[in-house]
């Protein structure tokens, strides 16, 4: 588990800071890391999800360093004591407003204020959903976005799986840990996922795919009993059976907060290739800024990067 600073009382002034980074993803971590180890002692706010989507993953096998992969939660774990052995604070809070009309920025926070002299976005994605028939309803009762997380509940159940990318191949693969069977689901006649996934998946066998098929909705009443299925090509519908609604579909990135204060490009922070946004002294990484390769390995490389251009333009700011 993280280790948390205690939470701060609501100060009667608000708290300043060199570096304030919003969001403890990889992102986020690596950023605190750099800052701190610049003597900057920045400080970071969690957000609901601490470590990112990435502690929400079993086993992550291409970060380097870990041959043997090494789990989400656990690399989560060890970005932020190596921020914290150089002085990086992070603190179970979360953003609430900012103001980046004027230095130093200000951020209104669920437990107080702070004031910051650079500022260091990393408030990564949140996971798509269906909005379908049913979905809402039954989220927490068969219909879920994280398998890792709630996979130990369906031993020997029937799930299914929507999506065709690697998170949508890696919790099946996941699943079949707990699961009877996993039916992935999947527009396409052909999934997006990486080749390796890809072979993984179509060996085992607890998996099995419907093709060129979306999902359009849920039923059930205490708990999700089947799901209805339409293929695209024919249009023929039909319900299926099962107990669980596992959804892989993509992210959107936890950007809201920044709207009109900082130039976006379909919904993601506009960062330029030393991670600057639109305001001086304001810097984003990870999946708030990246549309492309939303890996846990670039996040880090833009957090790090993001850091490194917070210490210079504060340094050049005191000069």
């Amino acid at each position: 588990m993280f280790n948390l600073s205690s939470l701060p009382t609501t100060p009667s002034e608000p708290r300043h800071v060199k570096v304030l980074i919003l969001g403890a993803g990889p992102a986020g971590l690596s950023a605190a890391l750099y800052a701190a180890r610049a003597d900057l002692q920045p400080v970071v706010l969690t957000g609901l999800q601490i470590g990112g989507q990435a502690a929400l993953t079993n086993t992550i096998e291409n970060y380097p360093g870990f041959p043997e992969g090494v789990g989400g939660s656990e690399l989560g774990e060890l970005f932020q004591k190596q921020a914290e052995r150089f002085g990086a604070q992070v603190e179970l809070d979360s953003a609430r407003t900012v103001d980046l009309s004027a230095r130093p920025f200000r951020v209104v926070t669920d437990n107080g204020e702070y004031t910051a002299d650079s500022l260091i976005v990393s408030t990564g994605a949140s996971p798509n959903h269906l909005d379908i028939p049913g979905e809402a309803d039954l989220t927490g009762r068969g219909v879920s976005y994280c398998g890792t997380c709630d996979g130990w509940f369906f031993k020997e159940k029937k799930v299914v799986v929507a999506g065709g990318g690697d998170s949508a191949l890696e919790e099946a693969l996941f699943l079949t840990r707990f699961a009877a069977s996993v039916t992935i689901v999947h527009r396409r006649d052909a999934l997006r996922a990486g080749a390796i996934l890809q072979k993984r998946a179509q060996e085992n066998p607890k998996i099995k795919f419907i093709w060129n098929t979306v999902i359009t909705a849920a039923s059930g009443t205490e708990k999700l009993t089947a799901v209805k299925l339409k293929n695209v090509q024919t249009g023929a519908e039909s319900d299926f059976e099962t107990d669980g609604l596992f959804i892989f579909i993509g992210h959107t990135p936890n950007t809201q907060l920044f709207e009109g204060q900082l130039e976006m490009q379909n919904g993601y922070i506009k960062v330029d290739d030393r991670m600057h946004t639109s305001v001086a002294g304001v810097y984003a990484a990870g999946e708030s800024a990246d549309a492309h390769f939303k890996q846990v390995v670039t996040s880090a490389g833009m957090g790090a990067a993001a850091a490194i251009e917070a210490t210079l333009f504060l340094e050049h700011a005191a000069a």
